[in-house]
């Protein structure tokens, strides 16, 4: 009877990528931008991802090496930085981008909100930014990267629980021990094939604006594949090229 009543509670769950899924940019890329701004990285310091940019916006290069150069700037420079100031830089980036989601995702939220599933957003984006981000969307749960914070409440440069994040699908397995959820009649939406490992799991996977890989990967497996262009939301249907 009690492991009845217990299955009869558990939560159903919808999880989310984030930065390219829900967000119409990368939050890291936007954060690293403003702390250059603000002064808290060194003036220049985008110069160490601003020819792979151009070469990603030319359709010349490869999105991955942009935000990989991005994340490597990152690195560099959030050692020794103090939180609340980078808080508070976080702050202000999400007043001004909060807004800045993408319509098919934006209302998937809200529809399935109302049928109470629990939400969970998973993204390799510093969880400072991430949480109010998601947090204004109504999610329930949020894993993003944490970053180490020392003496005098500044950042030593060390990840946090870096494993788990790493992999999204440790990171839904956590989540369904700890909130009591259920893969049943879950629901998956991610652009990348760094989010098959959680999209392999569900019983709905979406690849929402896929890149190369994932497309190819969901045509394979016969996934639900939504593109939205300027005003316009489509599905490719399985089996077209």
């Amino acid at each position: 009877m009690k492991d009845l009543k217990k299955k009869i509670l558990k939560k159903k769950v919808a999880i989310f990528d984030i930065d390219g899924t829900i967000f119409r940019s990368s939050l890291v890329i936007e954060l690293v931008e403003a702390l250059i701004e603000k002064g808290l990285f060194p003036n220049g310091a985008d110069r160490e991802y601003r020819k792979s940019h151009k070469q990603w916006r030319d359709r010349k290069g490869d999105y991955q090496k942009y935000i990989d150069e991005v994340v490597a700037v990152f690195m560099k420079n959030i050692k020794g930085i103090h939180y609340g100031e980078f808080a508070d830089v976080a702050e202000e980036v999400i007043a001004i981008q909060k807004n800045k989601t993408y319509i098919y995702t934006r209302d998937l939220i809200g529809k399935l909100k109302k049928k109470k599933y629990f939400l969970l957003a998973i993204s390799q984006s510093p969880k400072t930014i991430l949480e109010p981000f998601c947090n204004h969307l109504g999610f329930d749960k949020v894993y993003g990267r944490i970053y180490e914070i020392g003496p005098q409440s500044r950042f030593t440069g060390k990840i946090l629980e870096e494993q788990l994040i790493e992999n999204k699908s440790n990171v839904v397995r956590r989540a369904i021990d700890k909130e009591n959820l259920t893969l049943d009649n879950s629901v998956g939406v991610g652009d990348t094939e760094w989010d098959i490992s959680f999209l392999e799991m569900v019983d709905e996977p979406i690849c929402f604006n896929p890149n190369k890989k994932l497309f190819q990967y969901a045509k394979l497996n016969d996934w639900k594949v939504v593109v939205e262009r300027k005003d316009v939301i489509y599905e490719i249907q399985n089996g077209s090229k």
